[in-house]
Formats: structure tokens, sequence, C-alpha cells
């Protein structure tokens, strides 16, 4: 498996798309709120936002000095809003507990609120450059073509970790490198559903392309359409809470031509226990 890496850092000098987390001295704060940003969500979308969120908290201290609610309103469009939550906790411990300093163990990383294995390792990887396998979902479907011939990865699992290791080179700087190119080329190139195989600097040794591209199946979870699901009500909620002139918003004014008045209230309510929201005295409010 080792043979990958050679032709993909090759292919990830001449293409790799100029992003600013990828950029010289964007530093381990960045990189933090770029990866958690860009979960389930596109690199379009995610670059001005995160322009934005680093002029206002240049650093986690920053953060950290503002209320809860400042972060869900910057977050606006972004989806999945406890994402906001998340960092801005992450941010109060970084300060409280780190010094202000982003950690680079990857045990103290995951021990911040709303870090998983990936994020972790993207931070470990990306911002300090340490020797760590990192895998996304393009990553998986990159070794799960080339290494098990599958048109599609299956559930994440802990050998995903270990395919990514196992084509990792000694070095940490080469090693970083092959780890944001399979994302790379899993972004850009080896596509769920468009794959660009003539290109793929890895078609010569890629076992699904070898074995003729064959349907094997696609045990990923399909995402619930957004459109009159809860999750469209609970943005159309927070919507209302970030773009309100006061703090706070009678409840019953809070989408009150909503056309399902009972998914309206468990929009209200599930934003509530998710922390995302406060209700105090008939008023709603984002968290303080």
């Amino acid at each position: 498996m080792a043979e990958l890496a050679s032709p993909l850092m090759a292919w990830y000098q001449r293409n790799a798309r100029d992003l600013p987390w990828r950029r010289p001295g964007f530093g381990a704060w960045g990189v933090l709120v770029s990866e958690f940003m860009l979960q389930q969500t596109p690199v379009t979308r995610v670059i001005p936002q995160l322009q934005a969120w680093l002029e206002r908290w240049p650093t986690p201290a920053a953060l950290a000095a503002e209320p809860p609610a400042e972060a869900v309103r910057q977050w606006a469009n972004l989806g999945y809003p406890r994402r906001a939550l998340w960092l801005h906790r992450a941010a109060t411990e970084i300060r409280d507990r780190h010094d202000g300093i982003v950690p680079r163990d990857v045990d103290a990383l995951l021990a911040l609120p709303g870090i998983g294995d990936y994020t972790a390792r993207a931070v470990a990887v990306f911002a300090y450059g340490d020797r760590h396998p990192v895998v996304d979902t393009n990553t998986r479907r990159v070794l799960a073509r080339a290494l098990d011939g599958q048109a599609q990865p299956g559930p994440p699992a802990p050998r995903d970790l270990a395919a990514m290791a196992a084509i990792l080179p000694a070095a940490d700087d080469e090693a970083a490198v092959v780890n944001a190119a399979t994302m790379e080329l899993g972004a850009v190139v080896c596509t769920a559903r468009a794959p660009r195989c003539a290109v793929c600097p890895l078609s010569d040794r890629c076992a699904w392309l070898a074995a003729g591209r064959p349907d094997t199946g696609d045990r990923r979870r399909r995402q619930a359409r957004y459109e009159g699901s809860d999750r469209q009500a609970r943005g159309a909620v927070l919507k209302v809470l970030r773009d309100a002139a006061v703090h706070a918003v009678p409840h019953e004014a809070v989408l009150a031509d909503w056309p399902d008045a009972g998914q309206r209230d468990r929009a209200i309510d599930s934003l509530i226990a998710d922390g995302l929201a406060e209700a105090c005295d008939g008023m709603l409010r984002l968290p303080s």
C-alpha cells in the first residue's frame, strides 16, 4: 500500500486548491475553526464565514470572552449550529486549561468539547505537522476504491485509520502531504457520483478501476430531505432569534405563521434541549 504515496504527493503538488487553512502561518486556531466549519458543509460556504470568524475572534480567548449567543449568531447559515456551541466551549477550555493555546496532543484535543477522532488528528497533522492518519469521507472513498475495489466505502470503522496509516511515508512532512492529498483526491477527482478516473494519479493501481468499476452497493447513510423537515423548522427558528433587533422574542411571535404548529413547537423544544435557545418569562432568546 505504500506505493500510493508517491503518485499522491506528486499529484497534490501540482493540483492542490489554494485554501486558506493550507497557507503557511495559518495557525492552529484557524485550522481548528476550519475543521469545525467544514463538517458536512461545502468549502465554498465555509471560506467567507471562516474569514469573518477569525477577523472577529483571532484567538480562542477572544471567542471565550463573548457569550455563546454571539457564536451562534456569527455561525449564520452554516448549518448544524450545535457546532458553534461546541466551538465556543472548546475555546473556553483552551483558554482555561491550555493557556489559550490549541493543544497539540491528540488525547488533549479529544478531551475538548465537540472534537472527535477526525478533528483531533486533523489539527495535530495540519496545524502542527505530526504524523497521524487522518480519515474523512473523501479519504475513505479513495481507500475503498483503490485498495478494496469497492464503489463506495462502508460505515466508518477503526480499520479506516489502520488502512490510512499503512500508506503514510515515514517522514512527518510527507505524511501530512499524503493525508491532505488523499482528501483532495476524493473531493475533486474520486468523487462519489462522477469519478474522473482518466485523470486520477492512482488509475494504474486502483483495484476498483481494474475490476471495471463494478457497482458493489452503497451502504452510506442517506441524509433526510431538508425541505419540510424538523431541521428546516429549527433553522427558521434560529434565524428569527439571530435576526431579532432585541435579544429576546415573545415565544408566540416566533414563526407564528409556520404551516405546522406542532413542528414549530418541536423545533423550539429541541433547540432549548440542545442549549441553542433559552426560554424565560414567555420570551425566547439565544443562549446567554
